[in-house]
């Protein structure tokens, strides 16, 4: 009798199926204000391969360039590719976070900040497994402009260069690069999540916050800057070895661990952050507003559906 009755105080949760959604439209919504980024830390990351001269000297200079050389639209190339990525990358990892985190969750304790990475690698891996069939597409459409009209691959949006790709190169390339891009989303979600809702105890500890949009901005901010440092080396890799042509029946890189030798032997250690401030500026404001939108869907849920006015979007 005493264990019903526990169990009827005990507030409703958000449904598994609509924290997937939630977090996925989260993530597609902040697509649409940051794709440009994307495209210019994308082209940055690419610049100088192989060798070659440098296309880009700054981030603003690439900007400047691909508006100067391929018009003003350019900056949304491949915006279907991030958009998908988003539906089936973001969907997963954000989904399975916050439905692991509530289960770790006990007597209304948040589980410890270990914990929290290991629950965010865990998730991000097995997002980036869902989502690499749109990652490397996203990379060949935003990478296409900076090559000669003859070499470029002309996809005409995510599901053409989906459909080209496995028919010209067989299904498994749409998973090429997927174990570096599983290996970015376990550093990247490990770090992301994990500070992110960390940054949001301490914050709230120290008593000059309380649970709202400043605080969840100040948040995701802390989380954007500490995923960014942690997360470009790998990223790099990713971004090269899904670029990357065949020729003659040989790869450009044999692996992640390739391009990185290759990077620091031939471009200097520092490379491996080339592309460090469209990257921030793109994952910054990325962080901030996926999980503003997340937790304010999440609390708007909470308030209309369950009928539940405490604060916090909850799981994160």
């Amino acid at each position: 009798m005493a264990a019903s009755s526990e169990n009827a105080k005990k507030p409703a949760q958000i449904p598994k199926y609509i924290k997937f959604l939630f977090g996925g439209c989260a993530g597609m919504a902040a697509t649409l204000f940051v794709q440009p980024l994307d495209l210019v830390k994308n082209r940055m990351q690419l610049s100088g391969e192989g060798g070659a001269k440098r296309q880009y000297k700054t981030s603003f200079h690439a900007l400047k360039s691909i508006i100067a050389n391929e018009g003003v639209l350019a900056v949304y190339t491949g915006l279907s590719a991030g958009l998908l990525r988003q539906a089936t990358y973001t969907t997963t990892r954000l989904g399975l976070y916050t439905s692991m985190f509530e289960y770790a969750t006990r007597e209304g304790k948040n589980p410890n900040f270990a914990m929290k990475a290991l629950i965010g690698c865990t998730a991000g891996g097995l997002a980036a497994f869902v989502g690499t069939p749109a990652e490397i597409s996203l990379i060949r459409m935003t990478a296409d402009g900076r090559l000669p009209v003859a070499e470029r691959r002309g996809y005409k949006n995510v599901f053409n260069a989906i459909y080209r790709i496995s028919t010209e190169e067989g299904v498994a390339t749409l998973w090429r690069g997927c174990w570096p891009t599983v290996a970015r989303a376990m550093v990247v979600n490990a770090a992301q999540l994990a500070s992110y809702s960390q940054s949001k105890e301490i914050l709230i500890n120290t008593g000059y916050f309380v649970d709202g949009l400043f605080l969840h901005f100040c948040a995701s901010m802390i989380s954007g800057l500490v995923t960014t440092f942690f997360s470009m080396p790998v990223d790099i890799a990713k971004t090269r070895v899904q670029n990357m042509k065949v020729i003659n029946g040989v790869p450009e890189y044999k692996g992640a661990v390739d391009v990185i030798v290759k990077v620091v032997g031939k471009e200097g250690v520092f490379s491996l952050w080339k592309g460090f401030t469209p990257y921030y500026a793109r994952l910054g404001p990325h962080t901030v507003l996926t999980f503003i939108f997340l937790e304010q869907m999440n609390a708007t849920y909470k308030r209309i559906v369950l009928k539940d006015e405490s604060k916090g979007g909850g799981g994160l």
